[in-house]
């Protein structure tokens, strides 16, 4: 244990997500696994799953095969409660706003102008737009409101964020609730509401630690989505993780584009976090998949369709390096990948300037990341010159534009007018010192899901701007990305069951 020097820090992020799947928390997990299998003392700190997803279309994430962290089915589910206590602090502000309006609007808060909504940790299309206060002068004064999901709660991204309990409740308290008549900003403060959300939120703010199959500390604690928050765990528990180990290996959400950045630009940033090296991971299945192919067309061998896919992995590799770090390239193995097209890739990660490695943590645990294993370490040895993509006395539009350009590949931004004229009220605020956090869809580097592969000639449609000074950034959302998710045709609840032994069955 040390108590002095930190650990060498490890981002996993990934190339840009598809449905044939990346891997990248069962990479982490096997990763540190495979550290720890070579000699060296290692963790992992990763995010808490969101019941969304768990019951959507995603499933959970607490890795798979012999690469997870237990107990699995908790961690899916409510585990410690951290995310209903975010979500009860929210809404407890929420619910204190409109109060205050009822009981005689002292602060002359338009209602018009409330742009702080509900959440709930599942995936609710029906509750995306509302009508609340129905019903009479009792029940409040009626108008449009709706709900996101909890994880893009910025009390979330607040509790990610914090450094500390008191660091905590002064940030909950910045957050701009609603306008006055007269256009001046209302904050959880002015309705007195930061130290009853802190108080229920004094317990949640404390990294939970459980282990991987093979006895690996995890760290698990926070979890903002990475197309629509900042993506990844939480600064307390990186920071302890970094005292308790010599490495430490954390994920930060989606492709490189969404987390990667956000991780680098955003989190380490605030928390003064310098990473060792950097893993991107990738399927021979999905980098065929942005090369073309359908998906029930992925197991067998095609080294042009892998070629025709490598552009996607080259933007995110040269994004990493764009911002000075080293860069490993981990394939997780499938059975159907074959040979020649491992060594295609291999060759081709080689002419970027990546380091090539098999992960097989899923089929072998540990055992099968000690090559990936050796290479990351081999990594966190190299010099680095580790830059942000923007920086912080930059105004917020030149701050967007750079990491649409350098990050994206786009060739500039458009907005809406009424992102133009939120971007007036940042500028009266005096906030362009705020950070961006970038909510834009998974599944391409442009704003456009259906734009596969390295898109080109394209610009970023920012639609709406989202002041979260409590967490200190900007929301820039794009394109026709949801806050609030909604379920699939075939919702991953339909197979999940619990026997009367209390056993559950269908969570993966």
């Amino acid at each position: 244990m040390q108590n002095n020097k930190d650990g060498k820090l490890i981002l996993v992020t990934a190339i840009t997500p598809t449905p044939a799947g990346e891997g990248k928390t069962t990479v982490s997990i096997g990763l540190t696994d495979g550290l720890n299998k070579i000699g060296k003392n290692a963790a992992v700190a990763l995010r808490e799953p969101s019941l969304g997803p768990s019951f959507g279309l995603k499933g959970g994430a607490a890795g798979g095969g012999y690469s997870q962290v237990v107990p699995m089915e908790d961690i899916n589910l409510h585990f410690t409660g951290d995310i209903h206590a975010i979500t009860t602090a929210h809404n407890l502000c929420a619910a204190m706003l409109d109060n205050h309006i009822q009981q005689g609007n002292e602060l002359n808060i338009d209602p018009r102008k409330i742009v702080f909504r509900r959440v709930m940790d599942l995936n609710e299309r029906a509750l995306r737009n509302i009508i609340i206060g129905l019903g009479g002068t009792a029940n409040g004064v009626p108008r449009e409101s709706g709900f996101d999901i909890t994880v893009a709660s910025e009390v979330m991204a607040i509790l990610c964020l914090a450094n500390n309990l008191s660091d905590l409740k002064t940030r909950l308290g910045k957050i701009i609730l609603a306008y006055t008549y007269d256009n001046k900003p209302v904050t959880a403060d002015d309705i007195h509401a930061s130290g009853s959300m802190a108080a229920l939120l004094k317990d949640a703010i404390k990294p939970n630690l459980v282990q991987t199959l093979e006895g690996s500390p995890a760290f698990i604690h926070g979890g903002p989505f990475a197309n629509i928050a900042h993506g990844c765990n939480s600064i307390q528990a990186t920071k302890l993780g970094l005292k308790l180990s010599d490495y430490l290996v954390t994920e930060a959400g989606f492709g490189a584009d969404l987390g990667g950045e956000k991780f680098l630009d955003i989190k380490c940033r605030v928390a003064n976090l310098k990473p060792s090296a950097v893993v991107v991971v990738a399927t021979i299945r999905a980098l065929k998949m942005h090369g073309g192919l359908p998906k029930n067309n992925l197991s067998s061998e095609n080294i042009e369709a892998l070629k025709n896919g490598l552009p996607n992995l080259n933007k995110h590799i040269e994004n990493i390096k764009s911002f000075g770090l080293p860069v490993i390239v981990a394939i997780n193995k499938f059975p159907t990948d074959t040979e020649n097209e491992i060594k295609f890739l291999e060759t081709e990660c080689e002419k970027s300037g990546a380091v090539f490695a098999l992960s097989e943590g899923w089929a072998k645990g540990g055992e099968g990341t000690k090559i990936l294993a050796q290479k990351v370490v081999e990594a966190c040895e190299q010099k680095s010159d580790f830059k942000f993509t923007y920086e912080t006395d930059q105004n917020i539009e030149t701050k967007i534009e750079a990491v649409a350009k350098k990050i994206y590949g786009a060739d500039g931004v458009d907005y809406s007018p009424e992102a133009l004229k939120m971007l007036v009220r940042v500028h009266e605020m005096g906030l362009d010192n705020l950070l961006v956090c970038m909510a834009k869809t998974q599944y391409s580097l442009s704003d456009k899901p259906e734009l596969l592969g390295r898109p080109k000639n394209f610009k970023i449609l920012v639609r709406e701007i989202r002041i979260s000074a409590g967490a200190g950034f900007i929301v820039a959302v794009t394109g026709n990305i949801m806050t609030m998710p909604g379920l699939p045709k075939k919702p991953a609840a339909l197979n999940i069951d619990v026997d009367e032994n209390g056993k559950i069955t269908g969570l993966f």
